[in-house]
């Protein structure tokens, strides 16, 4: 009897259910067209993505236009309903300017009154005399003839001869003709400081002056000045390296239609420029020397904290331009990482207007330092998933021990815009007219900048300095290098 069972029960365990063919096709149908729908939508995703990366890079080209436009009024498309130029009239207008007295005449002119009246030929009865001022420019070049005495020492048999105070060079024969001094210093300015090409140069001393000059006669007129100045510079050099802050940037300048390396320095006193094969620590070396031991102000370029000496300032307006134009490009949710490093950074920034303000204390600046920092690191500690937020992440990483120097050395500039606006000029004499040819070029541009720079950094007469330069029968060391007065 239960062998009869347990047949029954293995033969009901062979029986095989088979699906309809009809529900079966169905089912395969149903897969096939998630299949199908799966691929879809992959396909759209892919697409999607190369969309998103295309209008990134769309952005990124805007954004990099934007920075690349020379002219300061290059903002995009016009305004559509731009405001009326000039100051609005009425009580609104503010306080009417006009040019000042002068403090000398060095001619006057009388103006007789006209025996008759022009409009009905009447006759003109004397009443008052009115002044009128006229500051203008005379196109005139003044040729100096020097007759130099020529003779020889009876002792040791040389060749001796005199010497006036308005020359600039013993040279006679073919280097009879020369430049005077407050031309050649005049289109320094022009060409060093001004950013004009050597041809525009040579325009505005013809034009203005009817001075004739050729470009070529620029050229090693400014070498030979610069050599004058070689001196100085070398002791702008060594005012770098004993300044305690120095502002360093770099930008790209060609040299015989290679790139090279602008570098600047700016300190308290001086600033000076050093044009250079690369943009590494080696170059900025050449500069600031390789133990220099002060505070180093930069945008965080790499090769700056090799200067192992040195305590830094990482620059904070590089920063929240970063965060900005993140928050431009990334999606909402990706946009609140840079947008609360951007808060963050402006939170520093106020503290340290507070306390020069007075509002906050030595020690509650210490205080909420240790809060702001203590902030930044418990964001640091999160793993973001956008890959623009990592490298961020890792840049604050990396910058974290000098972002906040500035607030606990009060006095320190949190950024380099100082070095910033120093070689701003140089980029537009760049664009202008492309660099130097020769290193000779280059030697003379680094150093006819340095000087003229720091000039203009210390409210000295650059003109008069250069003349005093160029009028010296021996190489001197101008007044603007410390401690060389």
């Amino acid at each position: 009897m239960k062998a009869s069972r347990r047949g029954e029960q293995s033969e009901r365990s062979e029986v095989v259910e088979f699906v309809p063919r009809q529900e079966l096709d169905r089912a395969e149908q149903k897969i096939e067209q998630q299949q199908q729908e799966i691929e879809r939508q992959q396909r759209e995703i892919e697409r999607l993505k190369q969309e998103s990366e295309r209008l990134r890079r769309e952005l990124e080209a805007a954004l990099r236009a934007g920075k690349r436009q020379a002219a300061p009024h290059s903002r995009g498309e016009p305004n559509s309903n731009p405001k009326r130029p000039g100051r609005k009239p009425g009580r609104n207008y503010g306080r009417q300017a006009y040019r000042p007295m002068p403090s000398r005449v060095d001619e006057q002119i009388p103006v007789p009154l006209p025996k008759r009246c022009p409009h009905c030929g009447g006759g003109v009865q004397s009443e008052s005399c009115e002044a009128q001022y006229q500051e203008d420019i005379v196109r005139k070049t003044v040729v100096r003839r020097f007759d130099i005495g020529v003779g020889h020492c009876q002792k040791c048999g040389r060749r001796v001869q005199g010497r006036h105070r308005l020359q600039t060079s013993d040279a006679v024969g073919v280097g009879a003709v020369q430049l005077g001094p407050e031309a050649l210093t005049l289109a320094a300015i022009l060409n060093k400081q001004m950013g004009l090409s050597l041809g525009h140069t040579r325009q505005v001393l013809s034009y203005g002056f009817g001075l004739g000059v050729s470009r070529g006669g620029l050229y090693r007129a400014l070498a030979r000045m610069a050599g004058l100045a070689a001196s100085t510079y070398a002791g702008l050099v060594e005012a770098a390296r004993q300044s305690a802050v120095n502002g360093v940037d770099e930008t790209g300048w060609k040299v015989g239609g290679r790139l090279q390396w602008l570098h600047v320095a700016v300190s308290a006193q001086v600033t000076v420029y050093a044009i250079l094969p690369g943009r590494g620590y080696e170059q900025s070396a050449v500069i600031l020397g390789a133990d220099y031991d002060g505070f180093l102000v930069h945008d965080g370029w790499a090769p700056y904290y090799r200067f192992q000496s040195a305590l830094h300032q990482s620059c904070v307006s590089h920063l929240l331009k970063r965060c900005r134009e993140m928050a431009q490009m990334v999606s909402p949710a990706a946009a609140a990482f840079p947008l609360a490093v951007r808060r963050l950074l402006q939170t520093s920034l106020q503290l340290r207007d507070r306390h020069q303000q007075g509002e906050v204390s030595q020690h509650g600046l210490c205080s909420a330092t240790g809060r702001v920092e203590a902030k930044l690191d418990r964001m640091l500690e999160i793993h973001y998933r956008n890959p623009a937020n990592r490298r961020l992440a890792r840049h604050l990483e990396h910058e974290r021990p000098w972002l906040f120097s500035f607030l606990y050395c009060p006095g320190l500039d949190a950024t380099n815009n100082a070095a910033e606006r120093a070689i701003r000029g140089m980029v537009i004499a760049r664009k202008v007219w492309g660099g130097s040819r020769t290193w000779e070029g280059a030697r003379t541009q680094q150093i006819l900048v340095s000087v003229l720079r720091t000039c203009w950094q210390q409210g000295k007469d650059a003109f008069a300095r250069m003349v005093v330069l160029l009028r010296a029968p021996q190489a001197v060391t101008l007044d603007i290098v410390p401690g060389a007065d």
